[in-house]
């Protein structure tokens, strides 16, 4: 049997070599931590403390806005200095809570989590949600309504994003490597939820390591197996993951519920374990700080709220000359044009790159070459997209399949005539996103 993967993607160089043999560091924030109010998709989250408050480490300072939405707790000890605006990473200003740590990290006293072996389905979901828990993969769905399909005895499986596709960053493969009974024991929470799905680790032949440690911890395990998937970007992608390892597609209109699934990444599964298990809530995450415009590329586990200048200092600095830094990896991440932003649930890396090669590129004309075409994961056609977004033709934007793009960045990769094919098609797609929505 060949490996799992799916039609078109692409094989960039990874980069991964750079920081995957660095084990993780604790790192302990020095500065004041930002808690921005919006760091999963929903309603924001609602203070619960005010400016001149102290707060402990594991104290919730913001409740869920919404069903959608999601708790944020203090993972440092100290005062709430104000509740204003703060860029996050991603550019945008947003409403955040800002604390001045002690340095001491005093914490809570938290409550004695009974067995999971007692917990009714009902408590395991009202614990996971009141833990703040969000997709860590990048996309920051609040888990509780993820494991909430209308239909829970049709999930057939729960896929582990092990794939970790995007270049460079390597969070995820240091924590299976590290930490990768964690891993298992969150599935096994999570299968609690569902009696007649089965756990699948969907992991890529790149991480060969990884693959022995998973399928050892699950020898025993009936209702868990370890898939291993072709190394391709975007095999990590929701859609790919799916019928990768199900042969089942979904598209822009449905959930993976609908096609009997749930996906989760390794980072969410930990936070799920750390919560129901241990009876913590969600504070921390690793992240990967790489690329050759930092002089010590490394993994690190940081608290929330963190600034990730902080990172960029801990792993020896930016090198002289040092041109973009991107929140994320190379495909998908963002650029900033500041790292005075915090880490937040979604942060997976900080990308420091010598050359800005996208901004040097200058694009030309369309030679109808077809490569975009070959590479779309999603099988539409990222060249004649992108004109119609030049030309804000929505009408035929949607018409053409435009929702059905993924951002994935496959195109742009490809193009020999450069053209930035993702950031016209995301453009619009947003645009007519928003439109149907208020339709």
């Amino acid at each position: 049997m060949g490996l799992l993967t799916f039609k078109g993607g692409v094989h960039p160089n990874d980069g991964k070599s750079l920081a995957k043999d660095k084990a993780i560091v604790e790192l302990l924030p020095q500065g004041d931590l930002v808690y921005p109010l919006s760091q999963h998709i929903g309603a924001p989250a609602k203070p619960v403390v005010a400016k001149g408050d102290h707060v402990l480490k594991g104290q919730k300072i913001a409740e869920a806005g919404d069903f959608v939405s999601a708790p944020i707790y203090a993972s440092v000890s100290g005062t709430v200095k104000a509740i204003e605006p703060r860029v996050n990473p991603t550019g945008s200003k947003v409403n955040s809570i800002i604390i001045a740590n002690d340095g001491q990290y005093e914490e809570v006293e938290y409550p004695q989590p009974k067995p999971l072996s007692e917990l009714t389905k009902e408590e395991i979901l009202n614990i996971i949600g009141e833990a703040g828990v969000v997709g860590m993969g990048g996309a920051g769905f609040p888990t509780r309504v993820k494991l909430s399909p209308k239909e829970p005895d049709k999930i057939d499986y729960i896929i582990a994003n092990c794939a970790e596709c995007e270049p460079y960053i390597t969070a995820d493969y240091r924590r299976m490597l590290e930490n990768p009974e964690l891993l298992v024991e969150g599935m096994r929470v999570i299968l609690k939820l569902f009696d007649n799905a089965k756990g699948l680790f969907a992991i890529e032949d790149n991480k060969p390591d990884c693959i022995a440690k998973l399928k050892e911890l699950t020898k025993d395990e009936p209702r868990m197996e370890v898939r291993e998937m072709m190394t391709k970007y975007p095999q990590g992608a929701e859609r790919q993951l799916i019928f990768a390892n199900t042969g089942r597609a979904i598209n822009s209109t449905m959930l993976p519920a609908d096609a009997g699934c749930v996906v989760d990444n390794v980072e969410t599964i930990i936070s799920i374990y750390n919560a129901v298990v241990k009876g913590i809530p969600s504070m921390e995450r690793v992240v990967t700080v790489t690329g050759d415009g930092v002089v010590n590329p490394g993994n690190y586990k940081v608290l929330f709220g963190t600034n990730q200048n902080e990172l960029i200092e801990a792993a020896g600095g930016l090198k002289e000359g040092c041109e973009k830094v991107i929140s994320g990896g190379p495909m998908m991440g963002f650029a900033m044009y500041t790292t005075d932003t915090p880490i937040t649930k979604t942060s997976s890396s900080i990308l420091c790159m010598s050359k800005d090669e996208v901004s040097a590129c200058e694009p030309t004309a369309c030679i109808n070459c077809g490569r975009c075409v070959d590479a779309c994961p999603s099988r539409i056609i990222p060249s004649r997209l992108a004109d119609f977004a030049e030309r804000h033709d929505e009408e035929a934007f949607i018409k053409f399949n435009g929702l059905e793009c993924v951002e994935c960045g496959s195109c742009s990769y490809v193009c020999p005539a450069k053209r930035q094919l993702k950031q016209a098609i995301g453009s619009m797609r947003k645009t007519a996103l928003a439109n149907k929505k208020k339709k």
